[in-house]
């Protein structure tokens, strides 16, 4: 008998019973609402995304009032979840579903994929939930309790190894009898494979003792659950130094909004640059020359793929000057009020956000 014979099963009763249902997304079918969960937990907790979830639909409850929405808002409600691409390929998305679909998300996995931003699992898991659509999802999760249950060696992020956690996954799936029999049980499926990687095969210390699966897994027979799955260590993160010129005019604050590539793309940021002698480059050409910046505490910065010192440069310039005009055309001078508005990233949030305008006209915050 094969390892996949009853595994569908054993997933649907688990989570009837054990699983998670009070999620705010699992209350609905429509695919607005899960789709936009599934594109904010892709690289994020469950904890974090619940309240950028409502967050977002109490100001964009429908993928129309999406698509028609400034890209500034948009990204100004994503400020803080990371992986900005995901924000900018969500509202690409909405357009696309306005513009090509006369505003309904189409109900196959295959159609959905030639959406922005929505990739093979991300496409199955909408057409599970909202339309029964029998298809294999391959998330993060779902490929370490595969791994796992299989006993898979290969290093899950290698082309070979993806490849056949996909043959198996499809192989799990419940029987094409039992999903025409029970509409329902796709959705019953999908989330309770999702659920059993976030709550007990997880990374670290999994609780094989509650699993369904335990008694036909693998690992858990051959003590190797901290070992699978298995992906080749990654290269330490090198330590990248960026420079942020803080340039206070009264209660104003000097933004740029940063380009499409590179980390932060999109969102309005203080100005960036490589070295404290380019900053005050920046200072000479666009304000005067002789400005003195302060220099305030350094800050650290997790990033995927590098760790971030940041050093901000404080400078004010006398109440009495005009606004002065900056030579970047990305440039923008914003009200301490109106700074929660934007889409700022998360370090540069922190940094501005307590700023009162009283202080922001000041040196002294430190």
């Amino acid at each position: 008998m094969s390892l996949s014979h009853g595994f569908a099963q054993r997933v649907i009763d688990w989570q009837a019973a054990d699983g998670r249902h009070h999620l705010p997304w699992q209350q609905s079918r429509d695919p607005y609402r899960v789709w936009l969960s599934e594109i904010m937990l892709q690289q994020t907790q469950v904890s974090t995304v619940i309240d950028y979830f409502e967050r977002f639909l109490s100001r964009l409850p429908t993928v129309a009032d999406l698509a028609q929405a400034s890209e500034e808002e948009v990204m100004a409600l994503w400020a803080g979840l990371g992986y900005y691409a995901r924000a900018r390929h969500l509202h690409a998305c909405a357009k696309a579903v306005v513009s090509q679909w006369d505003g309904q998300f189409p109900s196959a996995s295959q159609d959905l994929q030639t959406l922005p931003g929505i990739g093979p699992s991300t496409a199955a898991a909408i057409a599970a939930f909202c339309s029964g659509e029998r298809s294999a999802i391959l998330d993060g999760n779902v490929k370490r309790v595969l791994a796992r249950y299989f006993g898979v060696d290969g290093d899950i992020s290698q082309g070979a190894t993806i490849k056949q956690l996909w043959a198996l996954a499809n192989d799990c799936l419940p029987s094409p009898a039992l999903v025409c029999q029970q509409p329902k049980v796709m959705t019953s499926y999908t989330q309770g494979l999702m659920d059993l990687g976030a709550t007990l095969c997880t990374r670290r210390q999994p609780a094989c003792e509650r699993c369904p699966l335990a008694d036909h897994c693998v690992a858990h027979h051959t003590g190797r659950t901290q070992e699978l799955p298995f992906k080749r260590k990654a290269a330490e993160r090198p330590t990248r130094e960026l420079h942020l010129l803080w340039v206070n005019h009264g209660s104003q604050v000097l933004l740029q909004r940063r380009p499409d590539k590179g980390i932060w793309g999109r969102l309005w940021c203080l100005p960036v640059f490589d070295t404290a002698g380019l900053a005050q480059d920046a200072v000479d050409n666009w304000f005067a020359k002789g400005l003195a910046c302060t220099r305030m505490a350094s800050i650290g910065h997790e990033l995927t793929h590098f760790r971030l010192t940041l050093t901000p440069w404080r400078l004010a310039l006398p109440h009495s000057a005009v606004t002065p005009a900056v030579a970047d055309a990305t440039g923008r001078w914003v009200c301490g009020q109106t700074l929660a508005n934007l889409g700022l990233p998360k370090p540069i949030k922190t940094l501005l956000i307590g700023a009162t305008p009283d202080a922001l006209a000041t040196d002294s915050h430190q």
